[in-house]
C-alpha cells in the first residue's frame, strides 16, 4: 500500500504507531517486535525529522517488515518534536477505519501478545478511555514511569495516576469526542494532559501490570540522562532551552 487512506478499507483491529527521533538502535528493537507481533493491525513510523542514517535504515526495511512510514518533514516545517501532528494525523486514520489507536514509543519492546491482548480488554473493560503496559526494565523490574507501582499486584487496575504514551491503547470512543486539536503548541508531550481529559470526559483509565513491556528510557532523548549524571545541565535544558515540555 503507497496510500494511507488504503488503510480504512482494510478489516484491520487497531492501528499501532510509533513516532521516531534517531536512538536508531532502541528504533530497530521496538520495529523488530512490533513487526513480529501477533494480532490484525495495522503498523505505521512517523520519522520526525532524524538523522539521514535513521531515516535510510526506514526507507530499507519498510518493504521488509511491512509498515508504513511517513516523513513529518513532508507534512509540516515545524521543527521536531511534532507529537501533536502525529496525534491528529493518526487519529484520523484511526476514526475512519473505526478502531483503537496503540501507541509504542521508539525505546520500548513488547511482547507478541501485548497488541492482541490491549485489544480484547478495550473490548472487556468497562468504558475504557486510555489502557496502558507496565513497563520494566530488562530484568522485569518495574522502571520509568512506573518505577513507584507496587510489585506484588500482577492484575488489572483503574487508576486516576497519568498513564505513559510508552505502549498505551486509546480507544474508539474515547477519540470520538476528543479530537486533540485543542493540545497546546507550547508543549511537547502529551501523556498527562490526555490522560486527566480521558476522566473528564467519562471514561476510565487502566494500567495493566500482568502485561509488561520493557522500556529503556530516554534512549531517544538522552541528554534527559543528566537529570541523574549533570542534573545542573539537565534543568539547563529543561528551563532554559525548554526542552520537554509537559
Amino acid at each position: 500500500m503507497n496510500n494511507l487512506t488504503e488503510i480504512t478499507k482494510l478489516k484491520t483491529e487497531a492501528i499501532v504507531i510509533t513516532p521516531v527521533k534517531d536512538s536508531l538502535d532502541t528504533v530497530k528493537l521496538t520495529i523488530k517486535a512490533v513487526s513480529q507481533a501477533k494480532g490484525n493491525f495495522e503498523y505505521i513510523i512517523y520519522n520526525d525529522y532524524s538523522k539521514k542514517e535513521t531515516k535510510s535504515y526506514l526507507e530499507e526495511n519498510q518493504p521488509i517488515l511491512g509498515y508504513q512510514l511517513v516523513h513529518l518533514e513532508d507534512v509540516t516545517t515545524n521543527p521536531s518534536p511534532n507529537y501533536k501532528t502525529v496525534l491528529k494525523l493518526a487519529r484520523k486514520i484511526a476514526m475512519e477505519a473505526s478502531v483503537p489507536l496503540i501507541i509504542i514509543e521508539s525505546d520500548v519492546i513488547i511482547q507478541k501478545d501485548t497488541i492482541e491482548e490491549l485489544l480484547k480488554l478495550s473490548r472487556r473493560l468497562t468504558k475504557p478511555g486510555l489502557i496502558g503496559s507496565i513497563t520494566t526494565d530488562v530484568n522485569g523490574q518495574y522502571n520509568f514511569p512506573y518505577g513507584s507501582e507496587k510489585k506484588l499486584n500482577k492484575g488489572i487496575a483503574e487508576t486516576r495516576r497519568s498513564l505513559s504514551f510508552c505502549c498505551t491503547l486509546l480507544t474508539s470512543e474515547f477519540m470520538k469526542g476528543y479530537d486533540f486539536s485543542e493540545l497546546s503548541q507550547k508543549k511537547d508531550w502529551f501523556d498527562i494532559y490526555i490522560s486527566r481529559q480521558s476522566r473528564k470526559s467519562g471514561f476510565k483509565n487502566y494500567l495493566i501490570r500482568r502485561l509488561p513491556v520493557v522500556h529503556l528510557p530516554h534512549s531517544s532523548r538522552p541528554w534527559k540522562q543528566l537529570k541523574y549524571t549533570h542534573p545542573v545541565r539537565y534543568y539547563f535544558y529543561k528551563l532554559i532551552k525548554k526542552r520537554d515540555r509537559i
